[in-house]
């Protein structure tokens, strides 16, 4: 039982000692946030360049792909500095936010492509038949063509969530506290690297095992309503 009181002694001296663990608790709660408002974000972004890249107007097809091109060309780690360091670096916002925004944007790149992808999968003869019912184009697309296509792209948008959240383990380089950069910090404190990072590791797995099993819930109710 050496290898088990070695554990407990370490795991004590990592997280128990001196209140390590609300680093943890506090790194949690920043990633959380991050999340939530940077999927939010991503998917109004999103959806707006879809509608870019779809339209017939050079102007704002343009705009679209070269918005998409440069954000899915470009490493999120450096998006993150440009937007923290240099396009935000006068305003006096929390990091949090700022850093939710930067990953907003960069999320917006990719959920582009999964909206546009949804809308295009849907046959034309759809759009014909709300047209033919008196519907206007934008009548057509929010009661005919969006309610069919969240229903296609809803599994990769949960895989967007679900990718955005790993995401955010870089948000260290703007000196925010998220769960990697607490388990650093302990890492950094009590020299040890393998229950800090076994600990990080297990934090982010339960958290996106959670939301996966949400995200399928509400999955397997838009699939049932369809089946109806």
């Amino acid at each position: 039982m050496d290898w088990w009181t070695g554990v407990v002694t370490e795991f004590e001296r990592c997280f128990i000692r001196e209140d390590r663990y609300k680093l943890l608790l506090s790194g949690i709660g920043v990633t959380i946030k991050v999340s939530l408002v940077a999927v939010l974000l991503g998917v109004i972004i999103g959806f707006f360049i879809a509608v870019c890249n779809l339209s017939k107007k050079k102007p704002l097809k343009f705009f679209g792909g070269v918005y998409t091109d440069v954000i899915r060309g470009t490493p999120a780690v450096t998006q993150l500095m440009i937007i923290y360091f240099v396009v935000f670096a006068t305003i006096k916002w929390s990091k949090w936010l700022i850093t939710a925004i930067a990953f907003g944007i960069n999320s917006g790149a990719y959920v582009s492509e999964i909206i546009r992808a949804g809308i295009l999968s849907i046959d034309k003869g759809q759009t014909e038949a709300g047209r033919s019912l008196g519907l206007n184009a934008r009548q057509t697309m929010t009661r005919i063509v969006l309610p069919q296509a969240i229903k296609n792209i809803f599994p990769a948008l949960c895989n967007e969530f679900i990718v955005l959240i790993k995401e955010t383990a870089i948000v260290g380089y703007v000196g925010l506290v998220d769960i990697q950069k607490a388990g650093d910090f302990i890492k950094s404190a009590t020299y040890s690297a393998f229950m800090p990072l076994i600990a990080t590791a297990i934090i982010y797995y339960v958290l996106i095992k959670i939301l996966n099993l949400g995200l399928k819930k509400i999955e397997a109710a838009l699939r049932k309503s369809e089946a109806r």
